[in-house]
This record gives C-alpha cells, sequence and structure tokens, in this order.
C-alpha cells in the first residue's frame, strides 16, 4: 500500500459530465421537436374550444 491513487473527486466530475451531456441533448431535443409539440397542444386547445357545451 505504498501507492494509494487519489480518486475522490473524480465521481463528481464523471456525474457532472453525465449531467451536462444530458442536458445538452434535452435542450437540443426541444429545439428540434418544441415546435411540433406546440402545434400540437395548439390544436388541441382549438378544439376543445370548439366543443358544444
Amino acid at each position: 500500500m505504498l501507492f494509494v491513487p487519489c480518486e475522490e473527486g473524480q465521481g463528481l466530475v464523471e456525474y457532472a459530465l453525465i449531467l451536462i451531456l444530458v442536458s445538452v441533448v434535452v435542450i437540443v431535443i426541444l429545439m428540434i421537436f418544441g415546435p411540433t409539440i406546440g402545434n400540437v397542444f395548439s390544436d388541441v386547445v382549438v378544439r376543445l374550444k370548439n366543443v358544444s357545451p
């Protein structure tokens, strides 16, 4: 046990990199599919307004 590697902060850095990668992927997906999803919700609202009570 003369050489013990110091890896205390390594796990935290790996979790931070994974979190950043997931955040970037979510942002890209929202930028691509955001308008489409917005149109779907707008269509639902229009159809609900047109329903006779």
